[in-house]
């Protein structure tokens, strides 16, 4: 496939596809947000994205305070079936299977293996001892059970989804995680609500001698679906990009900057770096571009730095050490956050030009 049918099918995706891409690309995983409210229906768009766009297994994992971590464990696991490897199947109550596992077992008789996307809701939510299960299986690629050790697949991506407002994940794991993504309801759900109308036409046309038959993948054309292909071609292309001194040094003045921001307290890490280095070559060929430019610096570091800054207390912010008013301290930190932050930064740094 030419770069320019490459570049096609990418403008034709949405936003949430676009987050997946991204991790996809570079290999690695990714947290998004969202209201409350719509969490559960941004989990169902995300599975359907993983079967319709990308053509990969996939494991939706529901997490609350009370998930033991054998029963997380249990959830992740798929029963290595052809019926697994198309994930073709699909009921007439609903645009998916169901997705819960966590009464599964580990007999003999089974054959049981780790999906290529992990989607784990309300992660953030969940105990101290899954939040690190989940982060060895992002650093060792491997999953620990009673009976077995299971092997991730290549290119195993882990999807963190949960709520704007919730408890915050552990800093060790957030520090492994890519990117972050914002998804707006407003936005809608392309995939879920194209699920939707097939549904409703095939109820309609029950009594019909010809059926349309409700198969996931068949929603999408094929020349839509983001094939391995497409993610190696998009790989090595941004192993390509260019990155001139002066978009160097715009990245490494806003690294600076944000260390350096009064409201910070820590967050800004030698990995988020090489995340941030990283991302800016990826988004260059999705723009169809062989070099980095300032705006794509700036769109990175809105993706790199939001769920990773940390907030400083107003006992401990640095001008307090020259005389600053503690209350006029706490009165400048109320109702900062992250995001504000990143912005704040983005429009101090000169831009080159």
């Amino acid at each position: 496939m030419s770069s320019g049918e490459l570049l096609r099918k990418v403008e034709e995706l949405s936003d949430l596809e676009l987050a997946l891409l991204l991790s996809l690309v570079a290999n690695e995983h990714c947290v998004i947000h969202s209201e409350k409210e719509s969490l559960e229906l941004l989990g169902q768009e995300l599975q359907l994205i993983a079967s319709n766009t990308f053509n990969r297994t996939h494991a939706l994992v529901e997490c609350n305070a009370h998930t033991a971590l054998d029963r997380f464990t249990n959830s992740l696991l798929l029963e290595s079936t052809a019926a697994d490897d198309t994930d073709d199947g699909i009921s007439i109550e609903g645009p998916f299977p169901s997705q819960s596992r966590a009464d599964r077992t580990e007999s003999g008789s089974r054959a049981l293996r780790l999906p290529d996307i992990a989607i784990l809701q309300n992660l953030n939510q969940a105990d101290y001892d899954v939040q690190i299960q989940v982060l060895e299986l992002i650093r060792t690629k491997r999953i620990y059970t009673k009976a077995a050790v299971f092997t991730a697949p290549k290119g195993f991506c882990v999807i963190i989804i949960q709520d704007t407002t919730g408890p915050s994940l552990n800093k060790h794991l957030i520090d492994h995680l890519f990117m972050s993504h914002h998804h707006d309801p407003e936005a809608g759900f392309v995939n879920l609500e194209t699920a939707s109308e097939w549904i409703e036409d095939d109820r309609s046309s029950l009594s019909s001698v010809v059926r349309k038959s409700i198969v996931p993948r068949s929603m999408h054309s094929v020349e839509r679906t983001i094939t391995e292909t497409d993610i190696q071609n998009l790989l090595r292309q941004s192993k390509n990009v260019t990155v001139t001194a002066e978009a160097e040094c715009y990245l490494q003045n806003i690294i600076t900057f944000l260390r350096l921001h009064r409201a910070v307290g820590g967050g800004v890490t030698p990995r988020a770096t090489r995340y941030f280095n990283t991302l800016i070559q990826c988004l260059a060929p999705l723009h169809g571009l062989e070099f980095v430019t300032p705006s794509l610096v700036d769109l990175a570091a809105r993706k790199i730095y939001p769920h990773r800054v940390v907030l400083t207390v107003p006992d401990r912010e640095r001008s307090l050490q020259y005389g600053s008013d503690l209350a006029a301290v706490r009165a400048y930190l109320d109702g900062m956050s992250a995001e504000a932050i990143v912005e704040d930064v983005l429009e101090s740094v000169e831009t080159p030009l």
